[in-house]
């Protein structure tokens, strides 16, 4: 196969989610002379995007966002090292954790797969993160952004009171956060002083990017440094 029909077939292979087809794909064009980073760039992530397109046009839904999602995370365990290696740019450190009192991660392993794909550093805290844990983890990884999930109308406070424990401990203006969940919405992510919210993984995805580059616009006009 020419380099340019590894492209197309990986491409095709992960929006169908064909899992053994795109590590196939991965370890061939690796094999072949290919970088990890065209095939990440290339085809990968161009792949996820018209997954997550499909998926706000309606014709596709979570399973298939799912199964696209785990297709696409077995071919970056193969090129995460050789990325790493060649030292490609990630967009930013993301922190993610289910809230305390919260065992539900189905959506947030979507969304940390997204991420990822996009070109983000991932640090999942799991599920029942306490306030501390999201603090320390922001002391520790300086991320970007935090994410906090929610799958419970019970455990929605958590959001405001994570948030109270990043504030006091002097740490609210060095991160983004953003929220999210089932039962999430704008009006309450704007009520807890969150400052995102997405609906779904694919909009989680562009609302991070688009919260980044709000903020360095914002540094930039008041020449303050990131």
């Amino acid at each position: 196969m020419s380099h340019e029909d590894i492209i197309k077939s990986l491409f095709e292979e992960t929006i169908a989610g064909n899992g053994p087809a795109v590590l196939d794909l991965t370890r061939q064009g690796l094999a072949e002379g290919m970088s990890a980073s065209d095939l990440l760039f290339e085809a990968l992530i161009p792949a996820l995007e018209e997954v997550g397109a499909r998926f706000e046009r309606g014709d596709y839904f979570v399973p298939e966002m799912l199964i696209a999602g785990k297709a696409m995370s077995g071919a970056l365990e193969v090129l995460r090292p050789l990325l790493a290696d060649t030292g490609a740019e990630s967009i930013g450190t993301f922190v993610m954790g289910t809230v305390k009192g919260d065992v539900h991660d189905i959506g947030k392993n979507l969304v940390n797969i997204m991420l990822e794909g996009a070109g983000f550093t991932v640090i999942d805290l799991g599920v029942q993160v306490a306030p501390e844990k999201f603090v320390n983890a922001i002391k520790e990884h300086q991320p970007t952004i935090v994410g906090m999930s929610a799958f419970l109308t019970t455990t929605m406070p958590m959001f405001k009171q994570n948030i109270h424990e990043i504030t006091k401990a002097g740490l609210r203006e060095q991160v983004i956060i953003m929220v999210g969940g089932a039962p999430v919405t704008q009006e309450y992510a704007d009520v807890v002083g969150a400052d995102g919210y997405a609906a779904d993984a694919s909009t989680a995805v562009r609302r991070a990017k688009e919260l980044i580059e709000k903020r360095k616009a914002d540094a930039a006009a008041t020449g303050a440094a990131l």
